[in-house]
């Protein structure tokens, strides 16, 4: 027997009495179990009995394999026994329904006697439901989390068997506690609000994310007992500490959403009713009416496409939305920022070829992306209203106007997948990051293009069809919470001119082809506001919408179509998804050193091959694959009937806000860490300009500043919502298809893995070194400002 074997098996514990209990407890539910069955066989599945046994051996594996005694060696592995007592064995015990099974399969005297007296105690029966009122479970449940996470009474838990044997028995007796009003086991028949179970999950979600990120990224090591203990497989107690925090927080946040996904779900399929209909159903023993998705969620339903007569409406905002009305204000803001782009071009071409040293270097790539990716957050499409790529064309259409149309086998979205997936190659195989150079002569090309295409045929076919900017902003913008979109749809019913398509003899329509009252979402729009300005009504508003509402429904949309018939669209949204976690993986120590490994090990391989290797099996392999089987065993699990591809297409679209909140995470991290950069840049360039008043550069600025610790608090915020949002629009997708509850819930669930297993990989790579780009080394940058100063 080999040494490792041979530890393993010898570091089994002892546990006879609990062992001993565990089995009682089986054997005395399943001779109720067998009992009920025979009754009511439809109540008392299969499925109970596996639960109950589930949440025994849960129990088991957390106090009677080797994690106990490895539990006082590696604080990862004592997490994972907290985990198992606290959000695996009680929810699967209350799943079990315990109570009938257990008191029936006592004894008949023990039963009689004992136990029924006590169940009836009018006095017991209120304190068990005080105590399972989520009032009341959820602050029980946190502060006995917080209280034996402290370090003063963690320590004396692992220095005395004694109150480590109390913290188990309160940490799961509270857990039971909490769990039991989220399953509800029968025959409990709550009296509150199943509505109040989204703030119980969501804010124990929180506060456990809290203190998982204490554990995480505090710098010194909070339980001295794993650092004056021995050390195993050269783990340091800090990578130790780090480690239990990101268990806590990856599988604890799991263990909180997935029941709430499953609620939502059954709360729009009318299956949990409220204390009210339950009082009405007692009182009249009528049938319980099926509830509608409408009716449950009256705020969260309100897509775009409703009456906006209270939204927020940006173009009637003080100062901004009179500036956004005038209109001139798109060429004046397009004015503004080719200014920039020809000082991009400029420095590119003529000034220093370092990066940091370059506005080409530092302008694109740090503040560009940043505040791009912050204004879909905050507002919506915003670079694409100031584009300055579009402003020359516009300015050679004052004398020249095509008549051409774009070729019928371009007008989809594939070419700009290709271009999309060439770009995210292209930024990482050529450095363009690190090349001023060639960051210049693209900003040159977007000109050209845009004039080119846009010189031989008629509408925004270069906007529609080409721009790989535009795609990105245009996927992204469907998450953001402002949409040009009409005030009164009943003022467009009446409408006969439809100017917002046609235009007028003075002004144009909409040249993506997007009719406003048939629009939905931000999907192709711009935000140029020519409808606005064209409308006679001025009925035609930048409103406030539910972010990712659009994606819930299938409905036609002007200018697109259905989303489900549209695969092209579908393969876009995946290329920025998986791209955006493509993108950040390629920028972290673990990635580039298996790249280096990977080409060492091929000898001859050069950096290109394994860039283009890693990209091909990030965004071309890795999403074929996954959304493949997701749509496969979706399929299976719903109603069968659906085409793979179609359900694919479908439920590609719900991974939006995840991808959307990983390039939120990934750019916002560059741009609050490096924002500075542009400030030596900038005075480096007018300097050559013989511009004087900005001072001579601070070079130390160029070096990017430590990542404060709200930073990483907000990358994980933004990866949190999105994964949130991504949850519930596959629950309200699949909820629109199925024809009954079981079979959403099947539908949705492969799809809400393959995000849960996006949004792991994210939270991975936000805690891996990132390499920092268009910044100067901390060393340079003093060095390059000693040698500055006079």
């Amino acid at each position: 027997m080999s040494s490792t074997l041979d530890a393993f098996v010898r570091s089994w514990p002892s546990e006879p009495w609990l062992v001993a209990s565990l089995l009682l407890s089986a054997g005395i539910y399943y001779r109720g179990w067998r009992i009920l069955r025979r009754r009511d066989a439809s109540r008392w599945s299969a499925w109970r009995l596996a639960s109950f046994f589930g949440g025994l051996f849960a129990i088991f594996l957390a106090l009677a394999s080797p994690l106990e005694p490895f539990a006082t060696l590696l604080l990862q592995i004592h997490m994972v026994q907290h985990l198992l007592l606290m959000m695996v064995a009680p929810p699967l015990i209350w799943l079990s329904a315990p109570m009938f099974p257990l008191v029936r399969g006592l004894p008949t005297a023990i039963r009689t006697v004992w136990v029924a007296p006590l169940l009836r105690s009018r006095p017991l029966q209120r304190l068990f439901s005080r105590l399972t009122h989520p009032l009341v479970a959820w602050p029980i449940y946190v502060g006995v989390t917080w209280f034996w996470h402290a370090p003063r009474f963690y320590e004396v838990a692992l220095t005395d068997e004694r109150w480590h044997l109390v913290e188990h028995v309160v940490f799961t007796a509270a857990a039971l506690l909490f769990w039991y009003p989220v399953v509800r086991p029968h025959p409990s028949r709550p009296s509150w609000s199943p509505w109040l179970l989204f703030p119980y999950l969501l804010l124990a979600d929180v506060q456990n994310t809290v203190l998982a990120a204490w554990l995480t990224f505090s710098s010194r090591v909070i339980y001295p007992h794993y650092e004056n203990g021995p050390r195993i497989a050269g783990i340091t107690a800090l990578d130790d500490q780090a480690a239990a925090g990101v268990i806590m927080w990856v599988p604890g946040s799991i263990a909180f959403l997935l029941p709430l996904f499953i609620i939502a779900l059954k709360l729009m399929r009318g299956t949990s009713p409220s204390p009210n209909r339950i009082r009405a159903t007692r009182q009249t023993a009528s049938p319980r009416r099926e509830l509608s998705a409408a009716a449950l969620l009256p705020i969260l339903n309100q897509t775009a496409h409703l009456q906006s007569t209270n939204r927020f409406d940006l173009l009637r905002a003080p100062l901004l939305g009179a500036l956004l009305r005038w209109r001139h204000s798109r060429p004046l803001l397009q004015t503004i920022v080719a200014l920039l782009a020809v000082a991009v071009i400029v420095d590119g071409l003529l000034g220093p070829q370092v990066s940091p040293l370059n506005l080409a270097g530092v302008l694109p790539w740090i503040h560009w992306r940043g505040l791009v990716i912050l204004g879909l957050l905050v507002a919506g499409n915003l670079f694409c209203m100031a584009c300055p790529f579009t402003l020359p064309r516009s300015l050679a259409r004052r004398f020249w106007q095509p008549t051409r149309r774009w070729p019928r086998v371009l007008k989809n979205k594939w070419l700009a997948v290709a271009l999309v997936a060439l770009f995210l190659w292209s930024y990482e195989a050529f450095a363009l990051w690190d090349s001023p150079w060639l960051t210049a002569w693209i900003a040159l090309a977007y000109f050209a293009a845009a004039l080119v295409v846009d010189a031989f045929f008629a509408g925004a076919s270069f906007c529609k069809y080409v721009c790989p900017i535009g795609q990105f902003n245009f996927v992204q913008s469907l998450a953001s919470p402002l949409e040009v979109s009409v005030r009164e749809p009943s003022v467009c019913t009446a409408c006969t001119t439809k100017e917002c398509i046609r235009g007028s003899a003075t002004l144009p329509g909409c040249e993506m082809g997007l009719f406003q009252p048939r629009k939905a979402g931000n999907l192709d729009c711009t935000f140029c506001l020519d409808c606005v300005h064209v409308c006679p009504h001025e009925n035609i508003g930048v409103l406030a919408v539910v972010p990712a509402a659009t994606l819930w429904s299938d409905r036609f949309r002007a200018g697109v179509g259905r989303l489900s018939a549209r695969p092209d669209v579908a393969a876009l949204a995946l290329v920025l998804v998986f791209g955006a976690f493509a993108n950040a993986a390629g920028m972290v120590a673990p990635v580039l050193n298996w790249q280096d490994k990977l080409r060492a090990t091929a000898g001859s391989a050069s950096p290109l091959a394994m860039t283009t290797l890693f990209y091909a099996l990030a965004i071309v392999a890795l999403p074929t694959i996954t959304v493949f089987l997701a749509a496969y065993f979706s399929r299976i699990l719903s109603d069968g009937r659906t085409r793979t591809s179609a359900l694919a297409a479908r439920y590609a679209f719900a991974l939006i806000p995840l991808g959307f909140a990983m390039w939120i995470a990934h750019y916002s991290f560059h741009f609050f860490t490096s924002w500075e950069a542009i400030i030596p840049a900038a005075q480096r360039f007018g300097g050559d300009l013989g511009v004087d008043f900005l001072g001579p550069p601070e070079w130390i600025c160029a070096c990017c500043r430590p990542a404060a610790a709200w930073v990483l608090r907000f990358e994980f915020l933004a990866l949190g919502v999105g994964l949130l949002g991504t949850l519930y629009t596959v629950l309200r997708i699949a909820e629109s298809r199925a024809s009954c509850t079981r079979r959403a819930i099947g539908a949705a669930a492969p799809w809400g893995l393959l995000a849960i297993a996006l949004y792991a990989s994210g939270v991975w790579i936000l805690l891996q070194p990132m390499q920092m780009r268009g910044t100067l080394p901390a060393d340079a940058a003093v060095i390059a400002q000693n040698e500055a100063q006079p």
